[in-house]
């Protein structure tokens, strides 16, 4: 599990924590560890920029982004490459799931503005570990969506850097950045390295 240093109410599951996303003693123990309810605030991602608002946990539907300002509930987002989200207003958080289809959509700006037209605008931000643009190659075809993002892999070809792309979404925001490549770095599950089913969680709460 990885708490960013000096950060409250986030969390970043590891491959030694368990399949979190399917295993409910995995998600408990994480929840113990955390010190976090065991009952958490979920979607069904489908890689777009929808966002919902949450009181409660459980399956809040079809998005890619759920935000609370309940204090204590856990909100996830779940990943295998994709990068996790979190972000931080006073009296509430988000959570997003960010892979190249949804930053594209704009789902992190997306999750910033429906907390700031609340009156919740956020300060803080933190992103998890991704698959890094050093492993993360792609065709022209969505290259040319990112063109401020768009990189080389160490093999030389072409690549997207999506933590440069989501840090655009960011901008002004105090951010912290895991910088960890979920594919060729030990401790992680990487669908694009093997294929797995098993996914990291994105964990952040109300403080």
């Amino acid at each position: 599990m990885i708490r960013p240093p000096g950060r409250l109410g986030v969390a970043y599951s590891e491959s030694s924590d368990g399949d979190v996303r399917s295993d409910s003693a995995a998600q408990s123990a994480l929840s113990r560890k955390i010190g976090v309810d065991e009952e958490w605030a979920t979607v069904r991602q489908v890689h777009g920029r929808d966002v919902v608002r949450v009181d409660g946990p459980g399956d809040a539907g079809e998005a890619d982004a759920l935000w609370t300002t309940l204090p204590g509930l856990p909100l996830a987002v779940f990943t295998a490459d994709c990068l996790g989200v979190v972000l931080h207003a006073d009296g509430a958080a988000g959570v997003a799931h960010a892979g190249w289809r949804g930053v594209e959509a704009g789902v992190v700006a997306g999750l910033r503005s429906e907390m700031s037209k609340a009156g919740h605008v956020p300060h803080t931000a933190e992103v998890g570990p991704g698959i890094g643009a050093c492993c993360f190659e792609v065709g022209d075809e969505v290259a040319v969506r990112f063109p401020m993002a768009r990189a080389t892999t160490t093999w030389g070809t072409t690549s997207v850097d999506l933590v440069v792309a989501v840090a655009s979404q960011l901008d002004g925001l105090d951010t912290w950045t895991a910088g960890a490549c979920t594919m060729h770095e030990p401790g992680w599950f990487s669908h694009r390295q093997d294929g797995t089913t098993q996914r990291l969680a994105t964990i952040g709460w109300v403080q």
